[in-house]
């Protein structure tokens, strides 16, 4: 959906969690609104490619990390196989996260101390990341995950980390995923943090803070963030990833309101 300003999607996979997927992104489509998806092993493709939806965004791996040799060639040969499956459903971004994540998004190879060397590594695997996606004419994201609440251990979490790392590569193929929820747990100053990642910002995902439910459940000034990411010339699309409080279509609603500028 575009609601004049921003074109809006929602995460079919906090949704309705009582349906099938395919349903899902039927009834999101219905709303006029894009979808976005997890991991794509958990879903029968050819029902998916039958909704007609418009996939905004997908994890564009499946196990691997950004961090040393055996984990960055882990994550570039499961990139490369779900870049074609992105592909196939045309999904416009495919995401990344500094580590592989696991049972309850916690990481499956935890990370406390991030060193020069991992830095140094991990911005070497995303320009190979580049060179895939140039081959695959697809788009990657980086998303930066809180670490206090939801994401113990994963490096690069920070959305300070993951911007640093977009801009050293500062390639089209490779933009950053900026949650804004994970950012409001971990580091605040949401309008400014936007400013600053603006020239490398691929999608804006958000949900309320605390609770993750759709806006105006939290604390979060939403319809202010909206009105200065349209002052600052921010026009691209913005996801709602979030569970809904209770209906989802009334969280829906919600989420376009505060996006409509």
């Amino acid at each position: 959906m575009t609601t004049g300003t921003f074109a809006l999607a929602a995460c079919a996979e906090m949704l309705w969690r009582d349906r099938p997927i395919e349903w899902r992104a039927s009834r999101l489509k219905d709303l006029g609104f894009g979808v976005g998806l997890w991991n794509w092993p958990d879903h029968d493709l050819s029902k998916l490619e039958a909704t007609g939806a418009t996939f905004t965004i997908m994890n564009g791996y499946l196990r691997g990390r950004l961090t040393d040799d055996e984990g960055a060639a882990e994550l570039l040969e499961t990139a490369r196989e779900t870049a074609e499956v992105g592909k196939r459903l045309g999904v416009q971004r495919l995401n990344l996260h500094g580590t592989g994540l696991g049972e309850g998004g916690l990481p499956v190879q935890p990370i406390e101390v991030v060193t020069g060397a991992m830095w140094m590594k991990a911005r070497d695997t995303l320009c190979r990341v580049v060179d895939l996606a140039d081959a695959a004419d697809v788009t990657f994201t980086l998303e930066n995950l809180n670490l206090p609440v939801d994401h113990p251990g994963v490096p690069f979490g920070r959305a300070e980390d993951t911007l640093a790392l977009v801009s050293a590569v500062n390639h089209p193929r490779l933009r950053l995923n900026l949650d804004l929820y994970h950012a409001q747990i971990g580091e605040g100053n949401l309008i400014e943090l936007c400013r600053r990642s603006l020239p490398w910002i691929g999608e804006i995902q958000v949900a309320d803070v605390p609770g993750r439910c759709e806006p105006g459940t939290g604390e979060v000034n939403w319809h202010g963030i909206a009105k200065a990411l349209k002052v600052m010339g921010y026009s691209g699309p913005v996801g709602m990833e979030a569970f809904a409080s209770g209906d989802a279509d009334t969280a829906l609603e919600a989420f376009r309101n505060a996006f409509t500028i």
